[in-house]
């Protein structure tokens, strides 16, 4: 039975208590115990819950054994083959390995337990998979146990920043360790596998993820393998890319350590000693345990019921995931951007450590209104990491990448992603990186030959993003004249209309930097959106080179012009200009008219195109004009505030965490496409009451409405804010339509306050009108 509450303004938790007692009283016995310690002192690991929305499952997704960006991502893989469907899928139950690499375009080195006497010998290589049960599993942020029912095998996985941890206890008298060479493994071929024994209980070796569509040269993994158990007999079959370790008779509780490097076997040997010297297993699980909660416990939440508390928390945890480091401990770092292979040298500080970190990423496209927001107000070190990130991929290669994998661009979607990101870090105070060369690198982007130039995917040429036609014209032709074959998403409205949002945003930066002439030059740009918009039907609408109308022309029609969206969508993505794209549909009420109606219509389908990505193409998913299950329209319930209407911002926001960022399930939790962290991070924003609509005002603005807690402290980094913490209180009645907002007793006018304001600190308070 699904109960639904009726109160459309908020929750009242008595009722609920009450309607829920109906229901199962011993799991809210269980809770209420629960919340009343947690908000003493909680342990945020465990309120994580590292198994939402698994069955929808992709390769990057599913996080168990690994640190907060961790170069190492060690969990069991039930699905092997490709990037979507694969690793961690809940409602498999075999276990095909466990692997220690699971980021964007990448894999890496994946092992198997054996007892030797439950298997046949042609089984030994082929068919040595083994059933799980999910009532004999343990899984936590920083941790993974599980039993493999076919060889009686406890399994327990953690892990260093780039040291994989493993604990097996076997039952038998034959126990091994299968090694994987070569074979699909997720998005990768993994090819050329070699390994040898260097000492007695150690290993070496190297692996290469072959080149991928979306990854066009290959990378290599090296690794160290440790043991406190001597191998008794060493086995490679080349042919089969597998390796076989033999382990003495009498072994029952194995240890096992892996250590990765993208440079070099030496590397991967100094990781392993850098990191884990030691073989105490339960002193990782713990240091893991008390990094991930340093990083969970920065914010504080009160109030709302134990699900919804916990909710948050796997929100919170999902958007420190799937950008992974990858420069080894000493700074080195694979540079894969130019014509060969080298190895790189991050900067160090006087004790030998990095000066920063160097990462893996998909795509920062849609993160203007996620992690972007959420970085930058309570990890604003994490933020300043990736910026110098992004510029040291300048440094390299002569762009400011989107989405690199394993040192090299890949191209992934469309645009400069990168732009909001360094730009709105710099105007929010995170300075520690060189502003002049990311604006070097991100003026050169926006430019013909540029990343704007080039299409999803486009390795080889700069034509597929139709830039030329968009600074001569004022938009991107749909379809090409050059026609379709220069990567993916040749989409020419939707194109535009993030082109002319990011032009807006490296113009602010132009004008904080005294380039006057820059400054109007990409202002003047971001204007394009206004040449798609046809007034005689009010909305964005794609135009061929022309400048003749898409014909016929369907607003609900998906990925028609418009990338991983559809033209209603798109409407909207003008955060830069709302009140412009307002005035171009007959003033600010018919907006909010318009907008309201899509949020009508987009109900009806829970405000997404389907329960995960790939059932956003199914014909009755994909016709709706608001998907909060993908990145191009999620803006759209603040802008009723922008648009003088906070009321309605307040109750499309609540509709929203209800239908889509709600509840603890395996079967969803996202419905759509969490890419890295980005949906997670929206869920956080929206239930803190916090959203940026570009980030990239002189203040940087944030939209406020009213938070999901009763209370919320937002514990500020000191290297970067003044403050201690932010502290939001939520005393509104959840029947009261109109709200006021204070902060530090001062009234907020227009529900927006300025970044400086807020990470001065204090009290920022919700009360009846």
């Amino acid at each position: 039975m699904k109960i639904k509450e009726m109160n459309i303004f908020g929750r009242c938790p008595k009722l609920k208590i009450q309607i829920t007692l109906m229901v199962s009283i011993l799991p809210l016995l269980t809770n209420c115990q629960h919340h009343e310690k947690t908000t003493k002192k909680m342990d945020y690991v465990h309120m994580v819950y590292p198994l939402l929305d698994t069955e929808n499952s992709r390769w990057f997704f599913f996080s168990s054994a690994c640190r907060p960006f961790g170069m190492v991502n060690l969990s069991p893989d039930t699905e092997v083959d490709g990037a979507w469907g694969s690793g961690y899928r809940y409602n498999i139950d075999t276990i095909k390995g466990f692997s220690h690499i699971h980021a964007w375009q990448l894999s890496g080195l994946s092992v198997m337990p054996l007892a030797l006497d439950r298997l046949s010998e042609g089984d030994i290589y082929d068919y040595y998979y083994s059933s799980f049960d999910h009532e004999r599993e343990n899984v936590s942020p920083g941790y993974h146990q599980l039993y493999l029912d076919r060889y009686d095998i406890n399994v327990e996985l953690t892990s260093t920043k780039r040291v994989g941890f493993h604990k097996y206890s076997f039952e038998t008298t034959k126990p091994a360790i299968l090694i994987n060479l070569n074979g699909q493994l997720g998005p990768s071929k993994i090819v050329d596998g070699s390994i040898k024994q260097v000492e007695a209980r150690v290993l070496e070796g190297k692996l290469t993820n072959a080149p991928t569509r979306r990854r066009p040269k290959p990378t290599s993994i090296f690794f160290r393998v440790e043991l406190d158990t001597d191998i008794e007999a060493f086995t490679v079959s080349q042919n089969l890319g597998k390796c076989l370790l033999e382990l003495p008779s009498s072994s029952r509780d194995v240890k096992m350590k892996v250590a990765i490097s993208y440079t070099s076997t030496e590397n991967a040997a100094f990781n392993l000693n850098h990191e884990l010297p030691h073989w105490d297993f339960e002193k990782v699980v713990q240091e893991s345990k008390d990094e991930w909660n340093s990083y969970l416990s920065r914010i504080k939440v009160e109030g709302g019921t134990h699900e919804e508390q916990r909710r948050f928390y796997t929100d919170l945890w999902h958007a420190l995931q799937g950008r992974r480091i990858i420069n080894d401990a000493n700074g080195a770092y694979p540079d894969n951007t130019g014509e060969t292979f080298r190895i790189g040298q991050l900067p160090l500080t006087e004790d030998g450590k990095p000066n920063f970190n160097h990462y893996n990423s998909d795509s920062f496209w849609g993160a203007q209104w996620t992690i972007n927001t959420l970085w930058q107000l309570v990890y604003p070190e994490i933020a300043e990491e990736f910026c110098n990130s992004l510029v040291q991929y300048y440094k390299d290669g002569g762009t400011i990448p989107r989405g690199p994998s394993g040192g090299n661009y890949t191209y992934v979607m469309t645009g400069s992603s990168a732009t909001p990101f360094l730009v709105s870090a710099w105007l929010k105070g995170i300075t520690g990186f060189d502003i002049n060369k990311a604006y070097e690198g991100l003026k050169k982007g926006h430019m013909p030959g540029g990343i704007m130039s080039k299409a999803g995917y486009e390795h080889r040429s700069t034509t597929g993003g139709g830039l030329e036609y968009y600074i001569e014209k004022g938009y991107v032709p749909y379809p090409l004249p050059e026609g379709n074959g220069f990567g993916y998403h040749q989409d020419g409205g939707g194109m535009t209309m993030e082109y002319a949002f990011q032009d807006w945003t490296l113009a602010q930066l132009a004008k904080h930097l005294d380039k006057q002439e820059d400054y109007e030059y990409f202002h003047k740009r971001s204007d394009n959106y206004k040449n798609i918009f046809d007034t005689s039907i009010g909305w964005i609408r794609p135009k061929d080179e022309n400048g003749e109308w898409k014909t016929p022309y369907d607003p609900f029609e998906y990925r028609k012009g418009f990338v991983e969206s559809n033209g209603a969508q798109m409407t909207w993505f003008v955060p830069h200009d709302l009140h412009g794209l307002a005035e171009l549909m007959g003033g600010k009420e018919a907006a909010v008219e318009k907008l309201n109606e899509s949020f009508q219509i987009a109900q009806k389908q829970g405000f997404t195109s389907g329960k995960s990505h790939d059932k956003e193409e199914d014909a009755r998913n994909r016709r709706t004009p608001i998907n909060y299950g993908n990145q191009p329209s999620m803006q759209t319930a603040f802008i009723f505030n922008r648009l003088g209407h906070p009321d309605l911002t307040r109750y499309w926001v609540k509709q929203v965490i209800d239908s889509v960022y709600t509840g603890l399930s395996t079967q969803e939790g996202f419905n759509g496409d969490e890419d890295q962290g980005l949906m997670g991070s929206l869920s956080v924003l929206m239930k803190l009451g916090l959203f940026q609509m570009t980030g990239a005002e002189d203040d940087p603005i944030y939209d406020i409405t009213v938070p999901e807690f009763d209370q919320i402290k937002i514990k500020l980094n000191k290297d970067y804010y003044a403050a201690d913490e932010i502290v939001i209180q939520n005393k509104v009645d959840p029947s009261n339509v109109k709200f006021k907002v204070s902060l530090n007793n001062v009234a907020v006018d227009k529900m927006q306050i300025g970044h400086s304001e807020l990470v001065k600190g204090g009290q920022l308070i919700f009360e009846n009108e």
